[in-house]
């Protein structure tokens, strides 16, 4: 499993922001569905072929981060 830290506090544009820069860069990615907390908290997810991506958009926490089983930084060079 792969974790990305974008930011060190939960923030709804860099959520959105996030959301679509995996949409744009990742050829084959799925949009599945979205969780809201009601803490406000959110998790996009999606596929692509067999693997997970989450993005978290975690108030309990305090950070926006992304857990993936396939490695994204060969996407964003």
């Amino acid at each position: 499993m792969f974790e990305y830290n974008i930011c060190t506090e939960a923030d709804k544009k860099l959520f959105k922001k996030q959301c679509l820069a995996l949409e744009k860069h990742v050829p084959g990615i799925v949009k599945k569905e979205m969780l809201h907390d009601v803490d406000d908290s959110q998790i996009q997810f999606y596929a692509i072929e067999d693997k997970k991506i989450a993005v978290h958009n975690d108030y309990y926490v305090g950070a926006l981060y992304i857990k993936s089983e396939i490695e994204l930084d060969q996407f964003f060079k």
